[in-house]
């Protein structure tokens, strides 16, 4: 171990602690907004690239994906090179593949470029966290990172609208453009303000076959979920192949990284009840939570008329009510046992989503931006909750290792659930459109009223399929929420798996 730690720095002061902590909050705020801000974006993406509605779906899938494997790395890489090399390097090249997505002229292009982008944005969540806590005072840690915790609350909310703005006003181009600035001026004024920060350099051997091993797996599940229903799932080789690829290398995976000196992930951590069953419920909230903000805008702009800035005005209201509520249970986190909030949080979203399952085709823009609003109000109950029991389940030495993983799998199980929930749409929609065509107009008297008004055979065919298709799409969409909201539903109650929380841990511990 070699030690390039120089002697006690003091934190920054004045300007520049407010410069670098407006930059360090920044880089967390574009990384966060990057989940959905292209969310409303892809109907204007699919149409200009020239792909279908599930391929442009690839843009969200790649950028999670991409996330899900260098979260875990983080650590590994801080340790190695230090926090602040690692996080300068990791906002440029964020700049960077933001202004490749940008550019982009082919749907492949993009979704590569976002996969890179993905990397980037991955260490610049937790790092941005701990370097917060290394250039605040002590006694302004507190106040730094309830700084931190609102972008991650504010992004979100501001994701689609700003998404669904640029497209109508501008182009899709500028969702991603909007990050090169950003990108490249916080990358300079990092390294600016804190390469004095150094750490000790530890040289500790990547796990190659691991990382190799976890990008295998990742990538080939990935795939076989967003080409699924195209190639007709295992009625296609490709998919088969990809199924045995993704099972055997998740198993090798499994045994290489519980048995290696320096796992790129520490599976052991998973010997803690309550931190399995942490993860175990994030996993499946996280999922359903994503699944609902991916579908919500795709519906409402290809099938309700939305454009994609009433799309994002209409679906915002999650985030809000989840900032005007957040402080309320950042209060109380320490005072109560997490699992009831945790449970109460999951159990509003899950309630919510059930209710949506009844939707109608008249329903009109309050009607779906109230339940929106209402679901914002469980989500902090969740989010805020859950981090602390899962960390304060671990032993102190392994909360790095812990939050890595934790961070690891919710990316994961978002990225998943993309690819499921826009599958199963598309398939419900076939199938209730078939079911429709059965049992629609069996007497004829709709097609005999247009007959009568001297309608042309083919308008009035047009007509009969557009009403069954706004059906079938709306039959479908809801029993997509049914199953979302069983899954909330059993993510609620599995919670109660774990034992009672001994000890709470602050949001700035476990950063990477």
């Amino acid at each position: 171990m070699m030690s390039t730690h120089n002697a006690e720095i003091k934190p920054l002061e004045g300007t520049a602690l407010m410069i670098a902590a407006f930059m360090l909050c920044a880089a967390n705020f574009v990384a966060v907004l990057n989940m959905t801000i292209a969310n409303v974006a892809v109907p204007n993406i699919a149409g200009n690239l020239g792909s279908t509605m599930s391929q442009g779906t690839w843009v969200i899938t790649s950028y999670a994906v991409g996330e899900a494997i260098t979260v875990p790395l983080t650590g590994w890489f801080a340790a190695r090179f230090g926090a602040v090399r690692v996080f300068v390097i990791a906002m440029i090249m964020f700049g960077v593949m933001s202004a490749l997505c940008g550019m982009s002229n082919s749907l492949g292009m993009l979704v590569v470029a976002r996969v890179f982008q993905g990397f980037a944005g991955g260490p610049l969540m937790p790092l941005s966290q701990t370097l917060l806590i290394k250039i605040f005072p002590k006694e302004k840690v507190g106040a730094a990172i309830g700084m931190w915790s609102m972008t991650t609350l504010v992004a979100p909310v501001v994701g689609p609208i700003l998404g669904g703005y640029l497209c109508d006003e501008y182009s899709w181009n500028y969702v991603f453009l909007l990050n090169v600035p950003i990108g490249l001026i916080c990358g300079f004024f990092a390294w600016k303000l804190l390469k004095h920060y150094t750490d000790v350099i530890s040289k500790n051997p990547i796990d190659r076959i691991g990382l190799v091993l976890l990008i295998v797996w990742v990538a080939a599940f990935q795939i076989m979920l967003d080409e699924g229903k195209d190639l007709d799932w295992f009625a296609s080789n490709k998919i088969i192949a990809l199924a045995t690829i993704s099972l055997i290398s998740f198993c090798i995976f499994i045994i290489w990284e519980w048995y290696e000196e320096h796992p790129i992930v520490d599976l052991k951590v998973f010997r803690h009840r309550g931190f399995w069953v942490s993860i175990l419920t994030i996993s499946l909230a996280f999922a359903a939570f994503f699944g609902v903000n991916v579908l919500t805008p795709l519906w409402l702009q290809n099938f309700m008329g939305y454009t994609a800035t009433d799309a994002g005005i209409a679906t915002c209201w999650i985030g809000v009510s989840a900032l005007l509520i957040a402080p309320i249970v950042a209060n109380v986190a320490e005072k109560m046992d997490a699992r009831k909030l945790i449970f109460f949080g999951i159990i509003v979203m899950g309630l919510v989503t059930l209710w949506r399952s009844i939707t109608t085709t008249e329903i009109d823009f309050w009607s779906i931006a109230l339940p929106l609003a209402m679901m914002g109000v469980g989500m902090p109950f969740f989010f805020i909750p859950t981090t602390g029991l899962a960390l304060g389940s671990v032993e102190e030495r392994e909360m790095d290792s812990a939050a890595g993983l934790m961070n690891f799998l919710r990316t994961l199980s978002g990225a998943f659930a993309t690819s499921l929930v826009n599958s199963s749409w598309s398939d419900l929609i076939t199938i209730k459109h078939a079911q429709l065509v059965d049992i629609s107009d069996s007497d004829n008297s709709f097609r005999m009223m247009f007959e009568q008004q001297n309608t042309p055979v083919d308008v009035t065919n047009q007509m009969i399929d557009s009403l069954i298709t706004s059906q079938a799409v709306m039959l479908a969409t809801n029993e997509v929420m049914l199953y979302l909201g069983v899954a909330f539903i059993c993510a609620a109650f599995a919670i109660w798996l774990a034992p009672k929380p001994t000890r709470f841990v602050e949001a700035g511990k476990g950063g990477h």
